[in-house]
């Protein structure tokens, strides 16, 4: 029997790592994903995952991780498919080092990603946005800090991912003032940066007074911002600005909401949707028709432009000989 372990090590130090170059963050969610199939796989098969083979993961057993995580750990259907994805991925190279395992893993690889119920995305209003931003006491250090934060998610439309590794020397102020990031697949963009923005930047970037390669957005103690420090932050500001503007109230905002609010804006605004997908860094202009659904006002001018037809339906008669001539020619 082939052991797994072999073919594991490779996929991440070989396929993922050299071959690939994968970034951090897929290279971290390929490892959860099979971290937690092989745990399973242990306690279904009493087998140590250095001596587990190819025969103990098969289609069953895959099919029963994955309503495992569903069932048993809450987890939604996206990210069911996302550690599907995973192991599909795996499953693929094995194919080609192990084709004596050819049938095991072809049944594997013929699991579907569920479907799901893909909801309107939830934005803010510009009434919200000036809300959001006002809510940090600038009284304090971190208010200051989480303004300037806010107001530059908001108009750039970053990724929390973005957000968290903007350095120093990322922001230019001035004429031709922008950001400059690195997105999804190592793709870098520049976002321009309106004076409004510029106006909370620039005192901050004087208060922070860090080196180029020192983080735009740190904590007390220099070191960068986590995801789920930024997520508190959020949900420490949303409350405050609840009280400005109770409409906030009834929205679950986290830090793609402040994403989404950008393309919003800019789609109002009659910034066409490539512009839009360039702006946010979409490798696909179809990943900013989401926003085009859930924009109720282009949907009310497109139903303004149609007019109910007044013209009884019939067949059009000349009303003279010589006119039918002239039109059959």
């Amino acid at each position: 029997m082939t052991l797994i372990a072999p073919t594991l090590q490779a996929f991440f130090t070989d396929r993922l790592t050299r071959q690939l170059q994968a970034s951090p963050e897929t290279i971290a969610s390929y490892r959860d994903a099979l971290r937690l199939l092989l745990d399973f796989a242990q306690q279904k098969a009493g087998k140590a995952p250095s001596v587990l083979g190819w025969d103990d993961l098969d289609e069953e057993l895959i099919a029963a991780f994955l309503a495992h995580l569903e069932d048993e750990r809450g987890n939604s259907i996206r990210t069911r498919n996302l550690r599907l994805t995973a192991i599909r991925s795996l499953f693929r190279y094995a194919a080609l080092r192990h084709p004596e395992h050819a049938d095991v893993i072809a049944r594997v690889l013929s699991i579907p990603p569920k479907r799901f119920e893909k909801r309107n995305i939830t934005f803010l209003t510009e009434e919200e946005m000036e809300a959001l931003i006002a809510a940090p006491d600038d009284t304090r250090w971190e208010g200051r800090r989480d303004r300037a934060m806010l107001t530059l998610a908001i108009q750039a439309g970053l990724r929390v991912s973005e957000l968290i590794g903007l350095d120093c020397a990322d922001v230019v102020l001035g004429t031709g003032g922008h950001v400059r990031c690195e997105g999804k697949g190592r793709k870098e963009r520049t976002v321009p940066l309106t004076s409004t923005a510029q106006a909370v930047l620039s005192p901050w970037l004087r208060e922070r007074a860090g080196r180029p390669q020192d983080p735009l957005f740190c904590t007390r103690t220099g070191r960068r911002m986590s995801r789920d420090a930024i997520e508190r932050r959020l949900t420490v500001h949303t409350k405050a600005a609840t009280e400005r503007c109770p409409s906030l109230a009834g929205k679950r905002l986290h830090p793609h909401v402040l994403r989404h609010s950008c393309a919003m804006a800019l789609l109002q605004a009659g910034v066409d949707t490539t512009v839009i997908a360039l702006w946010l860094g979409h490798a696909d202009t179809r990943s900013t028709q989401p926003y085009l659904h859930a924009d109720l006002a282009i949907k009310e001018r497109a139903l303004a432009l149609v007019t109910p037809t007044t013209v009884t339906p019939g067949r059009y008669k000349p009303s003279d000989a010589v006119l039918a001539f002239l039109e059959g020619l």
